[in-house]
């Protein structure tokens, strides 16, 4: 498995990020990684969800494909628009819900770094910063979506790169995405140091099992790639 430097860094350094916008960071690094070792021809058709910035689809979109952007955030959809017109790069974002705004089409790659953080309240953020990153009880609101919706997604030989947390069930993805007939495994793994949010649930997550005891307060990070056959 690749080692992965977790020091997040831009081929278009200086990305604009509104307030209230997810900022790139050690799980945008690991992404971003998979994406560079990911073979990626000229016009390929691409679509990120939940692009923040658009930081990752501006990797894809240097590379010459054809990247559509999607985030229910409309701070986001105009960061990601602004940085793709100041680095001229072509970057269709999209704002809304990924399903609604995708049906009907199919994609070489799907990328997507979403919400995954546990989180005492069961229910998904309707607005605000924390949108980015709370995703229910388990962190997986947002992530069995993407599973789910994978196959209509991708073309045959198409692939799906996903970061997410190991506190939300990197076993769960794996077997709900071959239940869908994917070939999936994880292909990027990291530790890095909690970050203000976790810290701030320190309590809640050793109370759910989340956390350990022992006072190692690191997060694995990985990516699942999953292709279809």
């Amino acid at each position: 498995m690749p080692s992965t430097a977790l020091t997040y860094t831009d081929p278009l350094p200086r990305l604009i990020a509104l307030p209230g916008v997810y900022r790139p960071q050690a799980d945008t690094a690991l992404l971003a990684g998979a994406l560079a070792r990911e073979p990626l021809r000229s016009g390929a058709e691409v679509i990120e969800i939940g692009t923040g910035t658009g930081a990752i689809a501006l990797h894809a979109a240097v590379r010459g494909a054809e990247v559509t952007a999607v985030d229910v955030a409309w701070p986001a959809v105009l960061a990601a628009r602004l940085n793709g017109w100041r680095w001229r790069l072509r970057l269709r974002v999209l704002h809304g819900d990924f399903a609604a705004r995708t049906r009907g089409r199919r994609f070489d790659l799907v990328l997507a770094n979403p919400p995954y953080v546990p989180c005492p309240d069961a229910r998904v953020p309707a607005g605000g910063a924390r949108r980015a990153w709370d995703a229910g009880r388990d962190g997986r609101a947002v992530i069995d979506r993407i599973c789910s919706a994978a196959p209509a997604l991708l073309r045959p030989g198409g692939v799906l790169l996903m970061v997410h947390s190991g506190m939300c069930g990197v076993r769960k993805t794996l077997e709900l995405l071959a239940r869908q007939g994917l070939s999936a495994e994880i292909t990027e793994r990291a530790w890095v140091p909690w970050g203000p949010v976790l810290c701030a649930r320190r309590a809640w997550l050793r109370e759910q099992g989340l956390a350990r005891d022992d006072g190692d307060e690191r997060e694995e990070l990985v990516v699942v790639r999953a292709r279809h056959l």
